[in-house]
């Protein structure tokens, strides 16, 4: 609630130093090869004239690392010293190289020392458990030691997409697996006393990656650890797709004072991840600065929070979807997304299709689409009033004790406001109160934000809306922004972080990754062409992965596949499984189209 960072070590890489007080650090990644040294040396100066901290280049194997070097001489000579980090997956040679010559080094627990995920063996004894355990310090305690005596930190990254198969096979693909998958790594760097690690634990599920850092949280906590985390929703797509769904996943462990370094991963050019990541790090963190949130103290969120029980008044509360209401008329909109209420500041109501929320002054009961909107000072008239649907619209300053005639109230919605700059803070301590004085009401959350820029817009609202809605409190939402004009947009995205939240489906949601040197066709063309072709098919997820490192996995709750199997080559996907193995690129999206029919999925546009 009240906002309070969460303790951590301090680690160093290179020049910059990140945990414990120090600002939040800002990271992307470059998506040249990392063998076109001038490539990714541009393209580093253009990441770091953005604002980013960290720079990270893939480094597929020793080669690469070892030019990450050269990488790293001609920017210093430049006189760019932002710190490089080389992302490791499969190679432990290109770990020891990459420690010799760059500042942090990316090791992947689930693919480090265990073999590639094969799924041919899922069942390990207890003595065969150890045994692997046993193979992972073997390797690590030397990378321990290179990594000492160089001055290289290491980051610990663990995706939900490549899990071992030992990992699977005692705790399946879950959260818990993700975290033990850290865990075991964590263990070594402690008893070796090697305390510049960072940690990530990413998902594209905004649900699972909250879950799964709380939970590595409350785990690092138990054996007295305090490493930092680095924070990101993987393969969060492009546009306004990217930028909500990062606000939702991000921001809502920011909020709770989670996090040390973030990245916004999208499918663009990697410089214009470094704003969107600056605006959602300066948001959250201004409110270290701001008054209290008076009567209530910071506190963990659990690991999985249950959704808040409410009363079901119409269509709103209860085990309902979490509605839509639009401060707009419905001529005004696109009507692929179509609020459940709309508000009529005038009360003119000139068709009976829609519902419409109308000042309570303003309200006629012979209009059954039609329901009254009481402020603070008509409590009294909203007690009265007989119209079978009423709202009420209070501010997180209210009175409880005025607004406990709703315990007995079966008809009246509450459209909750902040009262505070913390604006889900203050909103989840107003509920909890609402809660300790029986009150059962369904909670509308509305938040007015005066920017006219949309990308601030969709940082703020996601990060406030989504912090809520992941913790429970999933009764409804209605975004106002009276200063800027596009009101399509305004409702797009309410419904956008709705799907972020995975609360409510609208559109064809798109698990695409962010390019990088290892991706092996354009992805950022590929994306828009795939999206051409399926962008009506609102209730499919499709992934489209620029290489199979973690691509099948990253996308495994995805009904469809797009991934880079080699140079020109696709293979794709229904689910977990390959159908179609290289593919001639020219041909992938006409056959992703066959095997969707095939599958019985498609609807003509």
């Amino acid at each position: 609630m009240n906002y309070l960072r969460r303790k951590t070590s301090t680690v160093n890489i290179g020049n910059v130093k990140l945990g414990s007080d120090y600002p939040i650090r800002l990271q992307s990644m470059t998506s040249t090869s990392t063998m076109d040294t001038e490539g990714s040396v541009a393209q580093c100066q253009r990441i770091c004239d953005a604002g980013a901290d960290i720079v990270r280049l893939t480094t597929q194997g020793v080669r690469e690392a070892e030019n990450i070097g050269e990488i790293r001489s001609q920017l210093h000579n430049m006189g760019y010293t932002t710190p490089l980090v080389a992302d490791i997956h499969f190679n432990p040679r290109a770990a020891f190289a990459a420690a010799e010559v760059t500042d942090k080094v990316r090791i992947n627990p689930g693919n480090f020392v265990d073999v590639a995920r094969t799924f041919k063996k899922l069942h390990f004894t207890d003595e065969e458990y150890a045994q692997e355990i046993q193979k992972i310090r073997d390797a690590l305690v030397p990378f321990i030691a290179l990594c000492r005596e160089k001055g290289t930190a290491v980051r610990l990254g663990v995706n939900h997409g490549s899990l071992s198969d030992r990992i699977m096979s005692h705790y399946g693909d879950t959260p818990a697996g993700m975290v033990e998958s850290a865990m075991e790594f964590l263990r070594i760097f402690v008893e070796e006393k090697f305390t510049d690690v960072v940690i990530s634990i990413k998902s594209s599920n905004t649900v699972v990656m909250v879950q799964t850092v709380r939970l590595l949280v409350q785990a690092m906590d138990a054996e007295d650890m305090h490493f930092p985390l680095h924070l990101g929703v993987t393969e969060a797509g492009d546009g306004e797709d990217g930028r909500i769904k990062s606000a939702v996943g991000i921001g809502t462990l920011l909020s709770e004072g989670i996090g040390d370094t973030i990245r916004v991963s999208l499918s663009e050019d990697p410089e214009l991840e470094v704003p969107v990541a600056k605006k959602l790090a300066t948001y959250i963190t201004a409110r270290a600065d701001m008054k209290p949130i008076e009567g209530c103290t910071h506190h963990a969120e659990p690991v999985e929070p249950q959704r808040r029980a409410s009363q079901t008044v119409a269509n709103v509360g209860g085990q309902n979807k979490p509605i839509v209401v639009a401060s707009t008329l419905p001529s005004a909109l696109n009507d692929h997304f179509i609020p459940d209420y709309f508000f009529s500041a005038q009360g003119i109501i000139e068709d009976d299709k829609n519902n419409y929320i109308v000042p309570a002054h303003l309200y006629d009961s012979s209009k059954s689409n039609t329901s009254p909107l009481f402020d603070y000072t008509q409590i009294e008239a909203c007690q009265s009033s007989a119209a079978p649907l009423k709202w009420l619209s209070i501010s997180t300053d209210a009175n409880i004790e005025s607004l406990k005639f709703l315990a007995d109230d079966a008809n009246t919605i509450i459209v909750l406001s902040p009262a505070h700059n913390n604006v889900s803070g203050c909103q989840e301590h107003f509920i909890a109160l609402l809660n300790e004085a029986g009150i059962t009401a369904p909670v509308v959350l509305l938040n007015n934000y005066t920017d006219d820029d949309n990308e601030w817009i969709q940082v703020k609202a996601g990060a406030d809306f989504g912090t809520m809605l992941l913790n429970g409190y999933r009764d409804g939402i209605w975004l106002d922004c009276p200063n800027y004009k596009n009101i399509n947009d305004i409702v797009r995205y309410e419904f956008g972080i709705l799907q972020a939240a995975r609360l409510r489906t609208s559109k064809t949601e798109y698990i695409s990754c962010p390019s990088c040197g290892r991706t092996l066709f354009d992805l950022q063309k590929t994306v828009q062409e795939v999206k051409a072709a399926t962008s009506h098919l609102s209730h499919l997820k499709i992934g489209i992965m620029g290489c199979i490192v973690n691509g099948p996995g990253e996308m495994a709750d995805a009904d469809y596949g797009y991934v880079g199997a080699a140079a020109g080559k696709i293979s794709l996907y229904k689910n977990k499984e390959c159908i179609e193995k290289n593919i001639p690129q020219e041909e992938a999206i006409t056959k992703l189209v066959e095997l969707i029919k095939a599958n019985g999925d498609w609807i003509e546009p």
